[in-house]
């Protein structure tokens, strides 16, 4: 049986950008691994629509950061997983994180459903608002110039 996918993005907070966080049969991985208050990774960076998105697995298994604890990486380290497509499936391995007995075994995810769900997340630009600069203008300033 597949283990199932689903990505979210959280709003801007006030220590972070947009973050992505990872279910994993529909458990949050970054809160599961890293504790609460742990980040996932930028959503600027995972779900772009000008390249492949990190998350996009290929026959060559890479490592991939999923996620850091409120300390940040540089200090107890980095949650992450070798991702690799074999053949209809997309397999989580080789877990690597700053609490060795929270890290999940091995995931196994049917390639069609991953795929779709990361396309599914890289279209839904809700929160690409939080990204733009004019988003970031000050209070009682607007776009107009006046």
């Amino acid at each position: 049986m597949f283990n199932r996918l689903g990505i979210t993005v959280l709003p801007p907070g006030p220590r972070w950008p947009c973050q992505v966080r990872l279910w994993v049969d529909g458990r949050d991985m970054v809160e599961a691994a890293v504790h609460e208050g742990g980040r996932g990774p930028f959503a600027r960076d995972v779900l772009r629509m000008d390249r492949p998105s990190p998350l996009a697995a290929s026959r060559t298994g890479r490592r991939l950061r999923l996620g850091e604890p409120e300390c940040t990486g540089g200090c107890c380290g980095f949650l992450s997983a070798v991702v690799q497509r074999c053949g209809g499936m997309v397999v989580w391995s080789g877990w690597e994180g700053p609490y060795r007995d929270r890290l999940p075994l091995v995931f196994h995810f049917d390639a069609e459903q991953y795929d779709a769900e990361l396309a599914r997340a890289v279209a839904d630009r809700w929160w690409d608002i939080h990204t733009d600069p004019l988003w970031r203008l000050p209070t009682g300033a607007d776009d107009t110039g006046l």
